[in-house]
């Protein structure tokens, strides 16, 4: 345990430990508070870091959003401090892993209706929250949950949160942001969509993947499963209860206006059974978590005064907004948010998921498969204390072409240099040069600027 160099103000009450997680932006460390010897988690943020990569309206949305929770199942923010180099953000420590962990690890691959009925309770109560303060998260999945040793979730990531003064003139929101698989179709239609609607859907693909094992919306092909979740093309398995059947039909309604609502959820029978609300904490805290709320957050392509409607973008711009997926670089710095990395390649996905296995393999890492992703661990080292923690790296291929996919490497947790030299070493070996991924990215907008004319006939 140590104190970080230069930290001021509230943050002597702790002592830093180890890293719990570092992305482009900063580090996350494990910290004890030194009179209570309470933990916490300690996310350390570069000021001139955010400022270059032009995050300080994420970083503010995020702090001003946690500002207003305070609820047993969303982490907490504590306190936040700041120099001139650096902004503390004090956060409740969770001594778990992600729900998406919890559904892989699990011996068939999902959870019992029991188990998983508990989990979408207190995610419900969490959202349902969250709503009732005037806070839409808008990026719900199971990698922003997290489940502590209890078998209790917690919500982070607000980064892309909005609030109600991100309502455009006609009530409704317009920025496209959210994760693919997991994203509304409201969103992805471009009309504006309501924020609390939205995190619905978000919240029964969920419940779908913890029940099932698997995506309800899932291809390859991003354009192909822009239009699934369009049209709402899923199946609900049949050995589901009834119960179960009927709230995912009417979650998963692609027509907003008609899905169930959060009152509506609560009432299900099957919804209710062994239901035992969680009270949000009323206890309001004093300390000073200002730095960032005086100024504003810009809500982008929000219609203007004139009542403007946003740019039409087309599948692959959209689907770059929602996941950041951007073909321009041959390889892509981390990405901010998500930590994330990507390459372009020529292979095939099952030769992609086959020397991807080979090559972390030859590393010393450890590969868990499910749900059309793979999972690369290392365990800690508990020989060395000072460790940065188990290496946790999710890998999910996108099929853009018949020629041409996107690797998509995401760490949540661990060692960084190990994770960019596995990264490095996937892409030398497996990804295509430069100029063949622009020739073969500006044949496939082509292609995606017919296929949507036509969808877009198909739709008149």
């Amino acid at each position: 345990m140590g104190r970080e160099e230069g930290m001021g103000g509230v943050l002597r009450k702790y002592e830093l430990g180890r890293t719990l997680g570092e992305g482009n932006f900063g580090k996350v460390k494990y910290a004890r508070h030194v009179q209570t010897g309470e933990p916490f988690a300690v996310k350390i943020l570069d000021r001139k870091r955010i400022e270059s990569l032009k995050i300080d309206d994420q970083i503010k949305r995020e702090i001003g959003t946690l500002k207003l929770l305070n609820h047993p199942n969303v982490v907490r923010l504590h306190e936040v401090s700041a120099s001139k180099t650096k902004i503390y953000m004090v956060l409740e420590y969770v001594n778990g892993g992600e729900l998406f962990d919890k559904i892989s690890q699990s011996a068939k691959g999902r959870l019992s209706e029991k188990e998983g009925r508990k989990l979408f309770q207190q995610l419900i109560d969490a959202v349902s929250y969250c709503h009732d303060k005037g806070v839409y998260h808008r990026d719900l999945k199971p990698e922003n949950v997290l489940v502590d040793t209890q078998g209790n979730i917690k919500i982070l990531d607000f980064g892309l949160s909005a609030l109600p003064q991100h309502l455009g003139n006609d009530g409704l929101l317009h920025t496209t942001c959210g994760s693919p698989n997991y994203i509304a179709p409201e969103v992805l239609s471009n009309r504006g969509y309501d924020g609390a609607r939205s995190d619905i859907w978000s919240c029964g693909v969920i419940l779908y993947v913890i029940l099932t094992g698997y995506l309800p919306f899932e291809d390859r092909n991003i354009a192909v499963l822009y239009q699934k979740i369009l049209r709402g093309e899923t199946k609900i398995p049949k050995w589901l209860s009834r119960g179960a059947q009927d709230i995912l039909k009417r979650i998963l309604d692609p027509n907003p206006i008609n899905r169930i609502n959060m009152a509506e959820i609560k009432a299900q029978e099957w919804f209710k059974k062994e239901y035992m609300p969680v009270s949000p904490n009323e206890e309001d805290d004093d300390e000073d978590i200002s730095i960032y709320n005086s100024f504003p957050v810009k809500e982008h392509n929000v219609a203007d005064e004139n009542g403007t409607s946003p740019t039409h973008i087309n599948a692959f711009q959209l689907i770059g907004m929602a996941s950041s997926l951007d073909l321009s670089g041959f390889f892509e710095k981390e990405d901010i948010s998500e930590r994330k990395i990507r390459f372009t390649s020529n292979y095939s996905p099952n030769d992609l998921f086959e020397n991807i296995v080979h090559t972390v393999t030859e590393m010393g890492l450890q590969v868990q498969k499910g749900h059309g992703k793979l999972k690369v661990i290392q365990k800690q080292d508990l020989k060395r204390p000072k460790s940065t923690g188990s290496l946790s790296v999710t890998v999910e291929v996108f099929e853009i072409s018949p020629s041409l996919r996107v690797v998509e490497l995401r760490k949540s947790q661990g060692d960084t240099s190990l994770y960019r030299k596995m990264c490095a070493r996937l892409s030398e070996d497996l990804g295509v040069c430069k100029g063949q991924q622009d020739l073969e990215t500006k044949m496939i907008m082509a292609e995606v600027s017919m296929e949507e004319t036509e969808m877009s006939l198909a739709a008149l």
